[in-house]
């Protein structure tokens, strides 16, 4: 009885794999921990356009993706992974479904040094670097370099409250109607995993 007691102590303690965590109670993942699929390319736009722009390519059951670098999917986690060459051009990664609801966006996210991403709500994106080396938030006391980061995104009438770690990235970034939740690559490699949304009234 003792040795399987401390066996059951021992399986309790360790850290959970990538495919033993759930979404909270309420939430949906938007990403499965094994592969790409729910994910997609879209045809750029500009900036002052709502429209997030046409699918042009999806990814279900991929776990790469190659655009202007790659996506990569790899134990519980979408790598966005770039290229350090000067000219290259940003790549996008969105979700095929899109959000018109309000809503909570939760996910973590680690940065190498100095990494520039971000993530887009709906379609304005939020930028999500290595805070303190590559801004915009330099300022911020709970970030924690190179390890995991939260960011909590709460939609509520075409607004969006930004934060990390419990600290505000943005107070009112202001929104269209709909759209998908996008990753971005620009420099170095950013982790993404846990992302999960919750639609409320």
């Amino acid at each position: 009885m003792k040795r399987i007691a401390a066996l059951c102590l021992a399986l309790a303690t360790l850290p959970l794999h990538a495919e033993d965590w759930q979404p909270e109670a309420g939430f949906t993942s938007l990403f499965n921990g094994k592969d790409l699929t729910g994910w997609c390319f879209r045809e750029k736009t500009k900036k002052d356009d709502p429209n997030p722009g046409t699918i042009t390519a999806k990814h279900d059951g991929k776990t790469e993706a190659a655009d202007a670098g790659k996506y990569i999917v790899k134990d519980g986690v979408i790598a966005v992974t770039f290229p350090t060459e000067m000219d290259k051009l940003t790549g996008q990664l969105y979700t095929v479904a899109e959000f018109p609801k309000n809503f909570t966006l939760k996910l973590e996210f680690r940065a190498s040094v100095n990494a520039d991403s971000g993530v887009f709500i709906r379609k304005p994106q939020l930028q999500c670097r290595d805070y303190l080396v590559a801004g915009p938030y330099k300022e911020l006391k709970a970030y924690k370099p190179q390890e995991w980061n939260q960011i909590i995104v709460e939609v509520k009438d075409g607004v969006a409250h930004c934060t990390c770690n419990g600290e505000v990235l943005e107070d009112a970034l202001k929104l269209p109607a709909t759209g998908p939740i996008g990753l971005e690559g620009d420099r170095g490699v950013m982790e993404y995993r846990h992302i999960q949304i919750k639609e409320v009234e």
